[in-house]
């Protein structure tokens, strides 16, 4: 029988860092614009970063979907000699926010939600292969036979839909430093609107207990202690287990856990879902929009994953 842990995971790791422009160089001291390489760019703006960076992509855990893509990526666009070296979301983002202290080339594994965005100036490349794919919705998963043994919290996490600006803003206030379960308070307070749709047609209980399961990414802390705090609103005894992804898919398919609200789909969480949908309930999309890929700062003069270059 599958005895689920629920301890906190988190995972800290030396990350090096490897990225380098591509351009193209010409003997010509004239004032023409240099058309041979992309955008029209000109080539004395091109910054070679292989040897500062050792050809490593900064990746969050190894279940994740984004970095599987991301090793894809390395195949596609034929980086001989790169390697995506894995961590946890916070380790990843730790080491974004120390190259950019310094102005030092990194590329990570991003998404979308996420506060780097509006914290940082950053850019994803562009993937003209579509390795990442297109949108990315975040969806919500229930265990089988929730409906009718707890159906308010079924209702519930079914009618549960938020935007990317929502998710990011709650996401930021924790970043900085407000606790999570005050930040999930603040936001509902100032958007009861929004709740209400979420809880209508739901009574309110007295103690049923509502597990869910999430990943450590700050997108997903942030959305499952709201919807958290919803249901304690309701009389639900709530419990939150930070899990891993496969550990994570795994307790609501065999219903040790009641739901989640962090299935990324179709490309993020694309293996785990193919092995467990028969197994738990789809109950659609909470937040539309949602998006990965390779990110980069804006001070890099790289444009395009095409852009880098193998290992000699």
């Amino acid at each position: 029988m599958f005895n689920l842990n629920w301890k906190r995971l988190g995972i800290a790791a030396g990350l090096s860092l490897s990225l380098v422009a591509a351009g193209c160089g010409s003997d010509d001291s004239s004032e023409e614009e240099n058309t041979s390489g992309g955008d029209g760019e000109n080539t004395e703006q091109t910054a070679n970063y292989s040897e500062e960076m050792d050809y490593t992509i900064t990746g969050v855990d190894a279940g994740a979907g984004v970095v599987g893509k991301a090793e894809e990526s390395i195949k596609e666009y034929g980086l001989d000699g790169w390697e995506v070296k894995t961590s946890s979301g916070g380790a990843m983002t730790q080491a974004l926010g120390d190259a950019i202290e310094d102005e030092e080339p990194i590329v990570v594994t991003g998404w979308t939600p996420h506060w780097k965005f509006a914290e940082y100036d950053l850019h994803y490349l562009e993937d003209p292969k579509g390795v990442f794919g297109g949108e990315e919705q975040i969806k919500t998963m229930a265990k089988q036979g929730l409906k009718d043994e707890k159906p308010n919290l079924h209702k519930i996490l079914d009618q549960f839909n938020w935007t990317t600006s929502d998710m990011e803003s709650v996401m930021l206030e924790i970043r900085n430093g407000t606790p999570e379960e005050e930040a999930a308070q603040n936001w509902i307070d100032e958007n009861q609107d929004k709740v209400d749709e979420w809880t209508k047609g739901a009574e309110e209980v007295d103690g049923t207990e509502a597990k869910l399961a999430y990943v450590a990414w700050d997108s997903e802390i942030a959305s499952t202690n709201v919807i958290g705090e919803v249901l304690r609103q309701q009389g639900f005894e709530v419990e939150l287990s930070q899990l891993d992804n496969g550990v994570m898919w795994k307790a609501v398919a065999e219903g040790e856990a009641d739901g989640m609200v962090a299935a990324w789909l179709p490309g993020t969480h694309g293996d785990l879902y193919e092995s467990y949908q028969d197994q738990l309930e789809d109950l659609g999309a909470n937040l539309e929009g949602a998006k990965i890929g390779l990110v980069v700062p804006d001070y890099m003069d790289v444009k395009s994953i095409e852009d880098l270059e193998a290992a000699e």
